[in-house]
């Protein structure tokens, strides 16, 4: 068994523009078509991104979209390129799950615009499943906005609250405390079979603490419960060859469980961090290291921030040059995104876009133009094991 180690690290949202099929998605019922995640926010301010611009992240902008990002300007040192998704979707799933070699085979679903936003039985299973009358919400909806907006109502009744966006999911929110954190996830988790019958994505647990408007606050007991792939990912091919696999953040529920030896969570990407370089020098030879750092997304690009996005960008690059000098002769560590969101653009949705791909450990490459499943295939290639289904080795 080879002892070559590999870290996939996924920079939740943090996309380069130049999707070619951008004009088929839409954001407030405008295309994608132009956005560009990582571009703007450069343009809009002067990013210090020492590390990842060394890899190739400058020179990956470029490539994908032709967009000259201010500061992001260094020759390249590091394995860089951009890749390009085929799944019909611009989120976390589908991302994910494409570059760990399964491409989405179907369309997911998503709930109208309306309310009610969910049809009669899905609410009557919520009702069932938690023993109430009804439900609250039930709309599209900003997560913290509606634990202000029905929190009292939620302590008074009992009621679930119950909403969705624009992503395929349908999310609880109840207070950890009243309406109890164990039967809140058992509620979700009761209700998640139904739902992926009908090709939602997810089913979120929502907890929240506070008393009063402007004191409720969520907690970080979140949990997904999500449609499992339908084919074996570099997560399963790697845990059936008997290879240790470590899971960082939220990468545990996008794969629901499978495939994973070990599971490391915390309450922020500031948490998350220190187990990625915790596990720079101590990972075992031959192990798979897949993390993923979502604050990027939450709470910057769907809540339309561009300082607090590029203030995360260089408080991540800092993190990536620890984890980087942790690593030894034969690691592949891969940085790379799931889709863009796009803090300068329309609407709150995410943003149909290319997504770099910077590798450090194989010297200087350049790789060019590459699909998300090829990102799968080149870490089982370093590791020594079968390709999943799905996308060719650019090593």
């Amino acid at each position: 068994m080879t002892e070559n180690r590999a870290f996939l690290i996924v920079m939740d949202s943090v996309g380069i523009g130049g999707a070619p099929d951008a004009d088929c998605f839409f954001n407030d019922g405008k295309p994608d078509t132009g956005a560009n995640t990582l571009g703007h926010i450069a343009q809009a301010q002067l990013l210090h991104l020492h590390h990842l611009d060394r890899l190739g992240l400058g020179a990956a902008i470029r490539l994908a979209s032709g967009l000259e990002a201010p500061g992001l300007d260094a020759e390249p040192q590091g394995l860089w390129g951009a890749a390009t998704e085929i799944s019909a979707g611009k989120d976390t799933p589908s991302g994910h799950w494409e570059m760990a070699g399964v491409p989405v085979p179907w369309e997911w679903h998503y709930f109208p615009k309306t309310v009610p936003a969910f049809p009669p039985k899905v609410t009557a299973k919520i009702c069932e499943l938690a023993g109430t009358e009804g439900i609250l919400a039930n709309c599209h909806a900003s997560g913290t906005q509606v634990i202000e907006d029905f929190g009292d109502r939620h302590i008074r009744s009992g009621w679930p609250i119950c909403y969705t966006s624009v992503d395929s999911v349908l999310q609880i929110a109840a207070h950890e405390e009243h309406f109890g954190l164990d039967r809140l996830l058992a509620l979700c988790e009761g209700l998640a079979p139904m739902l992926h019958e009908m090709r939602v994505g997810r089913v979120i647990a929502r907890p929240f603490v506070g008393e009063a408007p402007g004191q409720f606050k969520r907690t970080p007991n979140r949990r997904d419960f999500a449609i499992a792939p339908p084919a074996d990912t570099i997560l399963d091919i790697a845990a059936k060859a008997g290879r240790i696999t470590h899971a960082i953040g939220k990468i545990g529920d996008i794969f629901s469980h499978r495939g994973i030896t070990h599971l490391h969570k915390g309450k922020s990407d500031a948490d998350l961090a220190e187990h990625l370089v915790r596990l720079g020098q101590e990972a075992e030879p031959g192990s798979l290291t897949f993390a993923n750092f979502v604050e990027f997304d939450t709470n910057f690009g769907h809540r339309r921030d561009v300082p607090g996005y590029a203030s995360h960008l260089e408080w991540f690059d800092g993190v990536a040059g620890r984890f980087l000098n942790t690593l030894r002769p034969g690691d592949l560590a891969i940085f790379t995104a799931d889709h863009g969101n796009d803090p300068s653009w329309f609407g709150t949705d995410h943003t149909r876009e290319r997504v770099p791909v910077l590798g450090f450990g194989l010297g200087r490459r350049e790789i060019g133009q590459v699909g998300f499943s090829d990102i799968g295939a080149s870490v089982m290639a370093h590791l020594g094991l079968p390709a999943p289904q799905h996308g060719t080795s650019f090593l």
